[in-house]
Formats: C-alpha cells, structure tokens, sequence
C-alpha cells in the first residue's frame, strides 16, 4: 500500500494535480481523503486544499 499527498491553494489546481496522477497511476485505488484548511493573514483570507490518494500498485 503507498500514498500520494498533494496540497494546493486552490481547489481547481488540485483537480488538476490529482487527475494527472490518477490518469498515469497503474495501480487499485483505495481511498482519497480531503481536506480544507482556511487562515487569516493581515486582511486576507489564505485556503489550504489537501488530498491524499491511498493505493495498492498492480503486479
């Protein structure tokens, strides 16, 4: 069993970083866990998109 964590500001880019991986990965996938995160900074608001894809490579 292995795992991929992917973290990104903002949510379509971690669509896309997911998708990417998913699209080359040989293997069964077991879960994806998610997660949002959100902090403020001064005035600013700062978001935190966390996935982590747990899988089982294929023989």
């Amino acid at each position: 069993m292995k795992v991929k964590c992917f973290d990104e500001s903002h949510e379509k880019d971690l669509e896309e970083k997911i998708n990417g991986f998913l699209s080359v990965l040989n293997a069964d996938i077991i879960d994806i866990k998610y997660a949002v995160s959100a902090s403020v900074f001064g005035e600013e608001q700062i978001y935190c998109f966390s996935a982590m894809v747990i899988y089982c490579e294929k023989e």
